[in-house]
């Protein structure tokens, strides 16, 4: 079964030539170009993937991103305007799993939704040559006092309360796990996750961090459980689960 990509985009042009790119490259494409259509089948059709415009009729790609999030698992790909930072750490705010900058480059646009596709939860990572980072983990699974995390079922929980991951903050937050005890910089959890260095001025991460902080009940003035160490990176707390 081919994957199903929905994408979202009002310049029927631009979306046209996107689509036969990408149903060349064996993708199955459908487009919507209006806002309030979009959430409505985003919901009903549940894409693997979308590809989601800004901006757009109705309504724009970021209220889209807000209305679905709790109700799409699937994976969320915004397009961004070139260089504004404020829409890309607004999207992955809002849930969004990645994001692209506009004019769309086809070859790229092909290649991270393949990265997405494949740590998507329908594509179980293997776990292989993990090492358990807590007592009673296994390889594909850990736990730090009351919080545990699953590669298995890509799912985590905080006492007997599931968390409510989108697929790209389970992976950071996995990798930080996986590395509990130990700082990994910005360049390490993108070379990691997007296959691509610290370019002094990406701030998914953060964003996706500060997320997860919201969603761990970490306090956000003074985070204890995903801790910033200032000038290095993030280090996972091996502790302060209880």
């Amino acid at each position: 079964m081919k994957t199903r990509i929905l994408l979202v985009e009002d310049d029927q042009r631009l979306a046209e030539l996107t689509a036969e790119y990408l149903r060349k490259n064996d993708l199955e494409v459908t487009i919507e170009s209006h806002g309030r259509a979009a959430e409505a089948r985003i919901v009903d059709e549940r894409p693997d993937l979308v590809i989601l415009d800004v901006m757009l009729p109705g309504k724009d790609g970021f209220e889209i991103c807000r209305a679905v999030r709790a109700r799409y698992r699937g994976v969320i790909l915004m397009l961004t305007a070139r260089d504004e930072d404020f829409d890309q750490i607004f999207g992955l705010e809002l849930g969004a799993d990645d994001y692209i900058a506009k004019p769309v480059q086809p070859r790229l646009l092909l290649a991270r939704i393949k990265a997405l596709l494949r740590r998507a939860p329908t594509t179980p990572g293997s776990g292989a040559g993990e090492n358990a980072a807590a007592s009673g983990g296994t390889h594909s699974e850990l736990a730090f006092g009351s919080f545990r995390i699953s590669q298995a079922t890509r799912s985590a929980h905080l006492g007997s309360d599931g968390i409510d991951l989108t697929t790209a903050e389970f992976d950071l937050l996995w990798l930080l796990a996986r590395h509990a005890g130990s700082v990994l910089s910005r360049d390490d959890l993108l070379q990691e996750l997007r296959g691509i260095g610290f370019d002094g001025l990406d701030r998914s991460i953060d964003a996706r961090i500060s997320r997860l902080r919201r969603k761990l009940g970490d306090d956000p003035e003074n985070p204890t459980r995903i801790k910033t160490v200032r000038g290095k990176g993030y280090l996972f707390s091996k502790h302060d689960w209880q």
